[in-house]
């Protein structure tokens, strides 16, 4: 039995899985099993990934589905006592199980496990996640508070993140009614009852780039419901009623471009506005259709490395 099952989701990424697959492949740590997850693709993702001849890779079909219901099939298939996920438009680097074994060597209790990483924004732009705390050295630590350390960039992000497979089923692994978030979701009631260990080593590159635009249709109304699904927990917990108040900032933007009066008016009402600074102030009094402009104009902005965070904190 495998140590580490390498859990890989696959929907139409015919352009990345080869770069994914060859850094998975690529490990110093080498006792681990890679599961793919086609998830209906319709492109020629299968090709590419049936070219690699590898052991180690295990490739299961199922019909579209999202990308919940693919992790969560991937773990129920898995043969090793720890779960690796990585999309199939990221990358890890060679050290990067490795990194994840120190930490769990050192705190084999840990609710959840996570290296850090870098975000490309672009071509030209590959920087840091900006994190809400110092690294003063490069040890795995126990964060004292998620989402403290998340008010910036999530401190935990999925493909740089690992979990025990028995624990992800207690917890219920990704809800499937979330489409989007989905993994947020999850490490929020892992946070409330267990300690995440963080290491600081940098073994991921999370690629942002091919994200599409803010003001594309999501299920809102399924974001409102997760972002509300924890407030009696706020209550006690000043940084959680933070990091969600940002998230249903975003939440607000998001349906202020699409024209969602209903769901834009009811997240209005349940922030705390002294959790957000100026600027986003500013952004959710800016009229839509100027907004709608600004999202617009977004990719372009980011594609001459012009980056501006106008739609997060």
């Amino acid at each position: 039995m495998p140590f580490f099952s390498v859990i890989i989701p696959l929907y139409n990424k015919a352009e990345y899985i080869s770069d994914c697959i060859k850094s998975a492949l690529s490990q110093t740590f080498e006792d681990y099993e890679i599961v793919i997850i086609n998830d209906g693709s319709t492109d020629n993702s299968i090709s590419v990934v049936e070219k690699f001849n590898s052991q180690k890779i295990q490739l299961f079909h199922q019909d579209n589905a999202g990308a919940s219901i693919a992790r969560n099939n991937g773990a129920n298939l898995a043969t090793a006592e720890y779960i690796a996920f990585l999309d199939a438009d990221d990358v890890w680097k060679p050290n990067h199980l490795a990194c994840i074994k120190a930490s769990i060597d050192l705190y084999p209790n840990a609710g959840l496990f996570a290296n850090n990483y870098f975000i490309k924004h672009n071509q030209n732009h590959i920087a840091p996640a900006k994190l809400n705390f110092n690294v003063i050295d490069k040890q795995p630590l126990v964060l004292d508070n998620f989402f403290k350390t998340s008010l910036y960039d999530t401190v935990v992000w999925t493909s740089a993140a690992a979990i025990k497979k028995q624990k992800f089923i207690d917890y219920g692994m990704f809800n499937p009614l979330y489409l989007s978030s989905q993994d947020l979701d999850l490490w929020i009631r892992i946070a409330l009852k267990e300690p995440i260990v963080f290491n600081p080593e940098i073994t991921m590159i999370y690629d942002k780039s091919i994200e599409g635009s803010l003001g594309k249709y999501e299920d809102n109304d399924a974001r409102y419901i997760l972002f509300n699904s924890f407030r009696e927990y706020e209550k006690d917990d000043i940084y959680l009623k933070k990091y969600l108040d940002i998230k249903r900032y975003g939440l607000a933007l998001r349906t202020k471009i699409n024209g969602e009066s209903k769901i834009y008016k009811d997240t209005l009402k349940t922030i705390n506005f002294k959790n957000l600074n100026f600027k986003q102030k500013t952004l959710l009094k800016t009229p839509s259709f100027l907004l709608k402009t600004l999202n617009k104009i977004r990719p372009y902005v980011i594609r001459n490395t012009l980056y501006l965070k106008l739609f997060k904190a």
